[in-house]
């Protein structure tokens, strides 16, 4: 161990000491314009209990020597190949020590007291398993990009308030059904006791809605998702749906593909007959869609096809450990958010 390594884990052990150690986990790959103010915004906050993990999934565009520039050798994992979004999270969350972790997309700038702000509101209330700051677009910060995820009868997810002006409708604390991965905060309690065959994101979906199926399992094991407004980041969004027809073809066919996951897993048989209706609606329009015009997706409906016997598996496991009854579970899918009168905003901010 190198001198200078030693003062830092001396440092990190007597924050630890004072506050609860926060885990930042960041995934890249070909993120060499965005990394390095990323990179900057962690190390610009408040909370001093931090510990740093940065795993590159084979980046091919200079990131790596970005991060080897940036962070200490122990903060860092260089991968000769891409494990995926879900894998390589899954590795962060395995080798890091936090009460919390943070799973931070490298296109996400985090305001200065952002790990304070979720330290402070999750901390108390050991029923929040996660939390969501505001996330506003980095392109128009007068924009945001999202307030924590919601559910609609038909199945989808999306992010709350996403697009719209930020006009003072979101400054209230709420329950959400969950958190955007690309800045979720996650109490480690939950992560583990959310973990089915030791894989804490679905490493089935390689990438693209783990976050909500997370989220979903979350909710049915009985763990809250916090909506903390004044814990504030721009993100640089840049998967949407209007911008589907530009997006690469396997970006298309992994998110057709995991929206039939996240529902083979976590939908249980009351919703199933409940959203009959808009469900079946929704999936006759996506393979219609698929079939038509975006042949490229024709792999992830095969796909589905081949794994349905471990997704079916996996929600055995799932609803074997289930806490919250579907009367409980259901209204999610109507309502986008809940009072949550425990907290409110801190002086000054």
């Amino acid at each position: 161990m190198t001198s200078d390594h030693r003062l830092a884990t001396n440092d990190l052990l007597r924050s630890r000491a004072l506050s609860p150690l926060v885990s930042v986990g960041i995934v890249t790959w070909n993120a060499a314009s965005d990394i390095e103010r990323c990179l900057g915004s962690v190390r610009r906050q408040t909370h001093a209990a931090l510990e740093l993990l940065v795993l590159d999934n084979a980046s091919t565009d200079g990131t790596p020597a970005i991060v080897e520039r940036l962070t200490r050798p122990d903060e860092r994992v260089l991968h000769d190949r891409n494990l995926g979004f879900a894998a390589a999270h899954n590795l962060a969350i395995r080798r890091s020590h936090g009460e919390f972790y943070l799973s931070l997309n490298p296109d996400v700038v985090l305001s200065p007291d952002f790990v304070s702000a979720m330290v402070a509101a999750v901390e108390p209330d050991r029923q929040v398993g996660s939390a969501s700051g505001k996330l506003l677009s980095a392109v128009d910060p007068r924009i945001i990009d999202s307030t924590g995820i919601y559910m609609v009868p038909s199945q989808r997810h999306f992010d709350r308030a996403q697009g719209e002006p930020d006009a003072g409708q979101a400054e209230q604390p709420e329950l959400v059904f969950g958190c955007s991965g690309a800045a979720g905060f996650y109490r480690r309690e939950m992560l583990e006791d959310a973990a089915i065959n030791g894989e804490i994101f679905d490493e089935d979906f390689f990438a693209y809605r783990e976050d909500a199926d997370l989220a979903w399992r979350a909710q049915i094991l009985g763990w809250s998702c916090l909506y903390v407004p004044w814990a504030t980041a721009l993100h640089a969004r840049r998967v949407t749906p209007e911008r589907r027809a530009a997006l690469p073809g396997p970006i298309n066919r992994m998110s057709v593909r995991n929206r039939f996951y996240l529902r083979l897993k976590n939908q249980t048989l009351d919703q199933a007959v409940r959203f009959a209706v808009p469900g079946l609606w929704r999936d006759f329009q996506v393979i219609g869609y698929v079939l038509l015009r975006e042949h490229a997706s024709i792999g992830g409906l095969v796909e589905v096809v081949r794994r349905l016997p471990r997704m079916w598996r996996k929600r055995r496991a799932i609803m074997a450990r289930r806490r919250t009854r579907s009367a409980d579970l259901s209204p999610w899918f109507h309502t986008p958010a809940r009072p949550y009168e425990r907290l409110t905003r801190p002086v000054g901010r």
